[in-house]
C-alpha cells in the first residue's frame, strides 16, 4: 500500500476558503453542487484539497456562495491547512 500524498498547499488552502464561503452562504455540498451542476463529490474534492478547478467553475460556486474574488481572497490569506 502506498502512503498518502498530501494535496500542494495552494489546493488545501482554496479548499479551506471554498467551504468557508459555502458555510457562510449557508449551502451544503449537495445544494452547492445541485446550483452548478456538478456532484458534489467535486465540491467534497475541492473542499479537502484533492482537486483543483476550473475557472468556470470557481466562478459558478461563488455565484452560489454569493461572493465574489475578492472574498475568495480574503478567506485564502485566512486559510490555514491543518498539519
Amino acid at each position: 500500500m502506498s502512503p498518502m500524498i498530501e494535496p500542494p498547499a495552494p489546493y488545501l488552502k482554496l479548499g479551506i476558503a471554498m467551504r468557508a464561503l459555502r458555510k457562510r452562504a449557508g449551502l451544503t455540498q449537495v445544494e452547492a453542487a445541485q446550483h452548478v451542476g456538478i456532484r458534489s463529490t467535486f465540491v467534497s474534492q475541492i473542499e479537502n484539497g484533492a482537486r483543483g478547478m476550473r475557472w468556470h467553475t470557481m466562478l459558478a460556486l461563488l455565484d452560489a456562495y454569493n461572493a465574489d474574488l475578492e472574498d475568495l481572497a480574503a478567506f485564502y490569506k485566512r486559510a490555514e491547512p491543518d498539519s
